[in-house]
């Protein structure tokens, strides 16, 4: 057991016995990455952000602007070759924020990003995204993750999040809850929201049957569909910054 510093205390003791206060903290201290430093909030999210919009677009685009009558996208989920994990929390299967191109140009990844950036966009507090989605089967997973590309193209995590559904075969919008963050998105870089149905083993695969998945012995490959149209608007919201915030 580490003994306290006797300095340390001695010190504080002195200076309540002459009346005098601790210095005041900051009911919360985060680390805001993307600007590598520490700030002070007073309070949990924090006041001066408010949630934005960034909805999906045809062609992998990501923008503010409402989205316009288009097709589809698909992806084919196959639990015998599960999506991998790559980077996450940290402590959870070699986490932390990794370059995530390898994982990405899997064919079970959908990705929607922003143009570059023309000036910082700050992040801080709960993040949710809502995809519109149905899948071949009842039950399937979605899991979303935010993402920095920076200019050389590498893209970097930031935070993410799954659920599970039982009723996918029906068009249906999933709320998914993403970990809460405090990022700096630097101007010159860009936005990035995957879309995939699994990261393994961080989180266990789906069989797609309902089978508990520690003991399923039967895997169903699932065709999944992701909408982005008008009347179902899939969009990731990230609380920003006033005088931040994306165009």
């Amino acid at each position: 057991m580490q003994m306290p510093n006797t300095g340390v205390l001695e010190a504080l003791e002195f200076g309540l016995a002459r009346g005098e206060q601790p210095a005041r903290r900051a009911p919360v201290r985060l680390y805001v990455t993307g600007e590598k430093t520490w700030r002070d909030f007073e309070t949990w999210p924090p006041k001066g952000y408010a949630p934005q919009r960034f909805r999906m677009q045809p062609g992998g685009q990501l923008h503010t602007r409402p989205p316009t009558a288009s097709q589809p996208d698909h992806y084919r989920y196959d639990p015998a070759d599960p999506t991998p994990a790559l980077g996450g929390v940290r402590g959870a299967f070699g986490g932390g924020s990794v370059d995530n191109r390898k994982l990405e140009a899997r064919a079970d990844v959908l990705t929607y990003t922003t143009d570059v950036l023309d000036h910082d966009v700050e992040v801080v507090g709960e993040v949710r995204a809502e995809i519109w989605f149905r899948s071949s089967l009842r039950h399937a997973d979605v899991f979303v993750r935010l993402c920095d590309v920076d200019p050389r193209g590498r893209s970097h995590n930031i935070c993410d999040g799954l659920t599970s559904l039982s009723s996918a075969d029906e068009i249906g919008c999933a709320t998914v809850r993403l970990w809460p963050t405090a990022h700096r998105f630097k101007r010159g870089y860009r936005i990035r929201v995957q879309v995939s149905s699994g990261a393994f083993p961080r989180y266990a695969r789906n069989p797609g049957t309902g089978e508990p998945r520690a003991t399923a012995t039967t895997l169903l490959v699932a065709e999944h569909t992701v909408y982005h149209d008008p009347a179902r608007p899939s969009a990731v919201l990230l609380p920003t910054a006033e005088g931040t915030a994306a165009p």
